[in-house]
C-alpha cells in the first residue's frame, strides 16, 4: 500500500529573502531582489543585473565550521546547506547522533553545477605542470553530488543520499523523486531541493545566447517581467530551496507541523523531437506532462485552483500558457489564476523549481496568491487565452486546494508536481 506524502519542513536562500520569514514577506509584498550587478557592468555584459543571495560571512559560520570554511569557495554548496538544514530544523529534526546514521532518512538535493568559483580559483593558480598543487578542498566542492555529501554528513543521513541534475526542471524534479521513494516504502524521510551557484562564471553563457535582458540595467526591479508584452529575456540568478518530505503516518507520530501533501506528479521529455530542441520545449510533450500529472495524483483539471509556471519572461511564455490551457481544456475566465516568482527572484536555473514549490508551498498553507509583479502589460498573446483577472496584480487572499507547479529545462526536459492544501483527517 503506497504511503501519503506531506511536507514538514521548508527553507530557501532566494535573491529577495534568505530564511523563510524574509521570503514569505517578500513574495506577498511583491519585492524584488534584483539588483545592479557592478562586476556584470565591469565584465560587459548586455545583462548588468542578477538576482543573488545575501549570505554574510555571519550567517556561513552559523551553518559551517572554521575548517569547512577554510579555502572554501563555492556559493551553490553554501545556498544549499543553509537552505536544507533550515528546512530540517523547521521540520523540528535533528542530526543523527554520532554513533549511527539515520536509516531512514535521505536527500535528493541537485545541482546545475557545482563549485564553479572554486575549480577556476584553483585552475588560475597553476599551470599544467603545477596541477597536482590545486588542494585538497577541490574535490568535495566541485563534484556533481557535493550538495547531498555536505547535507548527508551533516544530518547524519543513512538512507539515498543523491543529488540529480535536469537543468532548470531539477528542483522540481528532486522534490518528485523524493517524493516517489517515500510513497514506495523504501524511506520514512527525504530533504528533497536544489541549489545554483551565482556569479559570471555560471550566467556568461545565457548572456552570450542573448536570452537576457539588457533593457533594464537601470531598473533592476523591473527587468524581469514573465507574461508581461515588454518582456526581453530573463534575468539571471541564484540560490536553493528545500524541504523535508514524510509519510504521514510519522508526520503525525511526531507531532509535526504539515505544510501540505504531495498528491504526485509526472516527469518526462520530448525527445527534442517535433518543436523540441536542446533550448526549446517540445508542447506536446509539455501538455502531456501536465496531463500525467494531474492522472498520476488523481485529480481533475477543473479542481485546479493556481499554477505557480515555469515562466521566464522570453518569447516562450505565451506558449507555455497555452500548454497549460490545451493540457486543462480551460481558458478565459476559466482558467486557474496564474503567477511566476521569476518576477521577484529573476531565473535561478538549477535552484528554480525547488525555490518556487516553497513559494508554491506558502501559498496553499497560508491561503494567498502572491502578485505577477511587472506583467501589468500583459502579452497580447496571453491575454486571448486567459481572462487579466487570472494573473493577479496585487495579493489575492484566498483559501486555495490544489496548485500545479511545472518546470521545463534545457533539454527538452519537463516536470510537473501537484501539491494540495492539508487537512486535518
Amino acid at each position: 500500500m503506497h504511503k501519503r506524502v506531506v511536507i514538514t519542513g521548508l527553507g530557501v536562500v532566494a535573491p529577495n529573502g534568505v530564511g523563510l520569514k524574509a521570503f514569505t514577506e517578500a513574495i506577498k509584498n511583491g519585492v524584488s531582489g534584483i539588483k545592479h550587478d557592478p562586476e556584470l557592468e565591469r565584465l560587459q555584459f548586455s545583462c548588468q543585473i542578477a538576482g543573488k543571495p545575501e549570505v554574510t560571512d555571519e550567517l556561513m559560520a552559523r551553518y559551517m565550521t572554521d575548517l569547512e570554511r577554510r579555502n572554501f569557495n563555492s556559493s551553490g554548496i553554501l545556498y544549499g546547506l543553509i537552505a536544507g538544514m533550515d528546512a530540517w530544523q523547521d521540520a523540528g529534526l535533528l542530526p543523527a547522533p554520532e554513533n549511527e546514521p539515520d536509516w531512514q532518512s535521505g536527500a535528493l538535493f541537485g545541482a546545475g553545477t557545482s563549485g564553479i568559483e572554486k575549480f577556476r580559483e584553483a585552475i588560475y593558480k597553476v599551470d599544467d605542470l603545477q596541477v597536482r598543487k590545486l588542494g585538497s578542498s577541490v574535490v568535495v566542492q566541485t563534484m556533481a553530488s557535493g550538495i547531498s555529501a555536505y547535507l548527508g554528513g551533516k544530518l547524519g543521513l543513512g538512507n539515498q543520499v543523491s543529488s540529480n541534475s535536469s537543468a532548470c526542471t531539477t528542483g522540481t524534479e528532486s522534490i518528485l523523486m523524493a517524493y516517489e521513494r517515500i510513497k514506495t516504502g523504501q524511506a520514512t524521510r527525504m530533504l528533497a531541493g536544489s541549489t545554483s551557484d551565482s556569479g559570471p562564471y555560471i550566467w556568461a553563457g545565457f548572456d552570450a545566447m542573448k536570452v537576457c535582458t539588457f533593457k533594464h540595467n537601470g531598473m533592476p526591479e523591473k527587468g524581469s517581467r514573465p507574461m508581461s508584452a515588454s518582456a526581453s529575456g530573463f534575468v539571471p540568478g541564484s540560490g536553493a530551496g528545500a524541504m523535508v518530505l514524510e509519510t504521514l503516518d510519522s508526520a503525525l507520530a511526531r507531532g509535526a507541523f504539515i505544510y501540505a501533501e504531495i498528491l504526485g506528479g509526472n516527469i518526462n521529455s520530448g525527445g527534442q523531437r517535433g518543436t523540441g530542441s536542446m533550448t526549446a520545449p517540445n508542447s506536446m510533450a509539455v501538455q502531456r506532462c501536465i496531463a500525467a500529472a494531474l492522472e498520476n495524483s488523481g485529480v481533475k483539471a477543473s479542481q485546479v485552483d493556481t499554477i505557480n509556471g515555469h515562466l521566464t519572461a522570453t518569447a516562450k511564455d505565451a506558449l507555455e500558457v497555452q500548454n497549460w490551457t490545451i493540457a486543462l481544456n480551460r481558458k478565459g475566465a476559466d482558467f486557474p489564476y496564474i503567477n511566476s516568482l521569476k518576477a521577484m527572484t529573476g531565473h535561478c536555473l538549477s535552484a528554480s523549481g525547488s525555490i518556487e514549490c516553497v513559494a508554491s508551498v506558502l501559498q496553499l498553507q497560508q491561503g494567498f496568491i502572491f502578485p505577477a509583479i511587472n506583467c501589468e502589460d500583459l502579452d497580447p498573446e496571453i491575454a486571448l487565452l486567459v481572462d487579466k483577472n487570472r494573473i493577479p496584480q496585487q495579493i489575492l487572499y484566498k483559501n486555495i486546494n490544489i496548485l500545479a507547479k511545472a518546470s521545463f529545462g534545457f533539454g527538452d526536459v519537463n516536470a510537473c508536481i501537484i501539491f494540495k492544501k492539508y487537512e486535518n483527517g
